[in-house]
C-alpha cells in the first residue's frame, strides 16, 4: 500500500477550505516582499525576536517587537486596522507563532511569515542591521511559483 495513501485523503472540498484557511494565516517571503516594494499601505512587519538578534539582521521596514513583550498594554498604541506580520528565525522558531497568537488574542489582523528571516534570506532578500527598520528597495529571486 502507498505510505502517503496509507493516512487517507481528505475530500477535495476539505482540502480546498483547509488550503484556503492556511493562507489566511500565512504568507511567504516573495508576497511580502512584493508589498513591501510597492509601499502597500496597512501592513507591518514584525520581528518578534530579541532586540540583539533584531540588531544583527532583520527584514528591511520590520520595527522589533519581542514576542515576550507583547500585551495589552504594550500594544495599546498599535492601530487595530493594520496588518501584522510576524516573523522569527525560521521554522525551528516559535517567536512568531507566539507573536501572532498574542496579537490575533488582543484583536489585530496577524499573518505569520512562512520560514521566518531564514527563509527570506534564502530567497535572496536583502537584510538590515543595526536598530534602525531601513527599507527595502530591491527584490530577491522571487518566488519561481
Amino acid at each position: 500500500m502507498s505510505a502517503v495513501r496509507s493516512s487517507g485523503l481528505a475530500l477535495p472540498a476539505d482540502a480546498a477550505r483547509f488550503f484556503e484557511h492556511q493562507l489566511q494565516f500565512r504568507t511567504d517571503p516573495a508576497d511580502l516582499a512584493a508589498d513591501l516594494l510597492a509601499r502597500e499601505p496597512g501592513i507591518v512587519v514584525i520581528d518578534t525576536r530579541s532586540t540583539e538578534h533584531y540588531s544583527a539582521g532583520h527584514i528591511p521596514g520590520a520595527i522589533s517587537f519581542p514576542h515576550r513583550t507583547m500585551n495589552a498594554s504594550s500594544t495599546a498604541s498599535l492601530d487595530r486596522q493594520t496588518l501584522y506580520v510576524c516573523y522569527c528565525d525560521g521554522i525551528g522558531c516559535n517567536g512568531s507563532t507566539r507573536g501572532a497568537y498574542k496579537l490575533a488574542a488582543l484583536g489585530f489582523q496577524v499573518k505569520e511569515l512562512i520560514g521566518g528571516l531564514h527563509w527570506w534570506r534564502q530567497d535572496g532578500f536583502a537584510i538590515a542591521t543595526g536598530l534602525e527598520a531601513g527599507e527595502l528597495t530591491d527584490g530577491g529571486i522571487g518566488c519561481a511559483c
